[in-house]
């Protein structure tokens, strides 16, 4: 009898201590909780963190994170309006504003998750198929400063963004939010994480590219070989300027040493026999040493004018 009264009261604590556990349950501050009833929510939203009581193995408690969580696309290919086609990769935030109502309708994160790939990969194809890809991968005008030369260079290649891959984004994330309305959540942020062209097409792209900024250096480069030439140029005409003006003025110098030399040589030679005699003799001396080195050979008379000192001095 004493063994069946124990074993009885075991029992009934271990039912009690089974109650007491199912019937608790901590709210932690990152989680919100929802309460079920043989599968049907009941009451409100639990939010406000510490412990709280439930009926034991009749009501169940579901947690749902108050934090932003994240969701990332798959890598999806897309044309865009001017038929170019381009892998699109992309990542959004997103969070649980009504958890009653993200219960009754998609049950868990992995519900939600599916149904934002259906709702965001859709709109990122309708929105890059709407647009051209220059406007899915600039967000604004370039500006060329106020140089004109290379505005002139690169005029073509200035695409006018009227959308601009900022404003495509916020459409796709308003857009997402409509259709997610009614399912407890909210997308936070949606962004492109990479955008670039499919293998066929990529090398085709980059020798247009490589073949258009060629094109801009050899604009550049005959530029620069023109202004190079035309350098040039004033520097040969200002050289030869120069070398001009030097010239004359050194004939003019010595024109004036000239005319100076002549009126002193004529001055002396009017002053006396002795002067005359003296420029005579000078000057002949020049004349013996510019018509005369050692190995010169001169046959002349003895009564030559040319040896008349050279007679003289013998007298």
């Amino acid at each position: 009898m004493k063994n069946w009264k124990g074993i009885s009261l075991l029992v009934v604590l271990g039912i009690l201590v089974l109650v007491a556990l199912d019937g608790f349950y901590t709210v932690d501050e990152t989680e919100q909780v929802i309460i079920t009833q043989f599968g049907e929510p009941i009451g409100e939203t639990v939010t406000d963190p510490g412990l709280n009581m439930k009926v034991p193995f009749i009501q169940r408690a579901h947690y749902f994170d108050e934090r932003y969580l994240e969701w990332d696309g798959d890598r999806n290919q897309v044309p865009t309006k001017d038929k170019k086609f381009i892998f699109v990769d992309t990542y959004a935030r997103w969070q649980i504003t009504d958890p009653l109502q993200f219960f009754k309708r998609l049950r868990d994160e992995r519900g939600a998750q599916s149904r934002l790939d259906d709702i965001l990969d859709g709109e990122t194809r309708n929105a890059v198929a709407s647009h051209d890809l220059v406007e899915v991968v600039r967000s604004s005008n370039r500006d060329p400063k106020s140089d004109a030369t290379i505005t002139e260079i690169v005029e073509d290649t200035l695409a006018d963004i009227s959308v601009g891959r900022d404003s495509i984004q916020t459409m796709i994330q308003g857009l997402a939010n409509e259709r997610a309305s009614d399912l407890g959540l909210k997308v936070l942020d949606f962004r492109f994480k990479r955008i670039n062209y499919v293998e066929d097409v990529r090398q085709t792209v980059y020798d247009r590219m490589i073949s258009e900024r060629n094109r801009i250096a050899d604009k550049f480069r005959s530029e620069g070989e023109g202004e190079a030439a035309r350098i040039n140029g004033e520097k040969e005409r200002e050289l030869q300027s120069i070398e001009s003006e030097a010239f004359r003025r050194a004939e003019e110098i010595r024109g004036e040493a000239d005319a100076q030399a002549t009126a002193i040589y004529a001055d002396a030679y009017n002053q006396s026999n002795t002067a005359r005699e003296l420029y005579n003799f000078t000057r002949t001396l020049e004349s013996y040493g510019k018509s005369l080195d050692k190995e010169t050979s001169v046959i002349l008379s003895t009564d030559s004018e040319f040896f008349r000192f050279l007679r003289d001095m013998e007298n």
